[in-house]
């Protein structure tokens, strides 16, 4: 291939197959294939070839599935997981079923942790959301063991708090307040390394009881979706997700142009609730 067009991993994760890394690990194991012919890394494909893996062949070029993002309210007691050897209960048990394209999970929640999880069609839309270069903001109800004392709480905001694989800032902390040993506060960071809050708390002396994610970017928790059910975004809602991490199609920019022209707002949040103000 030459130097234009597309990389495939690029490609096969705007398709839906998966995230960049995961498309990588595929070319490298001859899951994939261009125009007949083994994929190699750091190949690029052009519109009209012809791009086969064990599930599925696109044409590049051609009109993809539009992107869907799909809002979950995870209870405890559920993996972030399609594999899991002790057969627990998955949050993809519960997903709407798709054709030709499959949910990715946006960051994970851990076992006994409740609350926001998205789901994307859009493998491009996960990598921006996830990377930590982009450093989306998370945000947290937590409620621990005990009180923080002030010398702690200036400790997460300026100093930080060091962990094993490198220190963590909260880059916001709230007293909500409580009652007898338990207290709750909310937090938001923006990075989303396995367990960081409940093991930044641990080091603090202050054990986490209970941990709802209630933000992720710009998308908070509806207040009406219950746990345990999903609730997937209009063309509008996505269309301002994809906005806001850089990724509007070129077909949502020529509509938003037609009805500013026409006097219309494009792309209107159905439930301005759903999105941080």
């Amino acid at each position: 291939m030459n130097e234009q067009g597309e990389k495939l991993q690029k490609v096969l994760a705007q398709a839906g197959f998966g995230s960049r890394r995961t498309m990588e690990e595929w070319i490298a194991a001859g899951r994939v294939s261009v125009n007949g012919e083994p994929a190699t890394l750091g190949m690029r494909v052009l519109p009209g070839d012809l791009v086969k893996t064990e599930r599925r062949t696109i044409r590049v070029g051609e009109r993809s599935h539009a992107a869907r993002v799909l809002l979950y309210h995870k209870p405890e007691g559920e993996i972030v997981s399609r594999d899991d050897p002790e057969k627990r209960a998955s949050v993809f048990d519960k997903l709407p079923r798709l054709r030709g394209q499959k949910w990715i999970a946006i960051g994970r929640l851990d076992f006994n942790t409740s609350g926001l999880l998205i789901f994307t069609t859009s493998g491009e839309l996960a990598n921006r959301l996830m990377h930590p270069r982009f450093e989306v903001e998370r945000e947290y109800a937590v409620r621990v063991q005990g009180t923080m004392t002030e010398e702690q709480i200036n400790r997460v905001l300026e100093e930080g708090v060091e962990l094993e694989d490198g220190p963590v800032t909260f880059e916001k902390l709230e007293d909500q307040g409580g009652e007898g040993f338990n207290h709750w506060y909310r937090v938001m960071l923006k990075e989303g390394r396995n367990r960081i809050v409940r093991r930044a708390f641990d080091a603090l002396g202050l054990p986490v009881s209970r941990l709802i994610r209630v933000r992720f970017g710009i998308i908070n928790l509806p207040p009406r979706l219950k746990r345990g059910m999903t609730a997937e975004l209009g063309e509008g809602e996505v269309a301002q997700v994809l906005d806001w991490v850089g990724l509007v199609p070129n077909e949502i920019e020529a509509v938003k142009a037609e009805e500013k022209a026409a006097g219309k707002t494009a792309g209107r949040p159905r439930s301005a609730g759903r999105f941080k103000r």
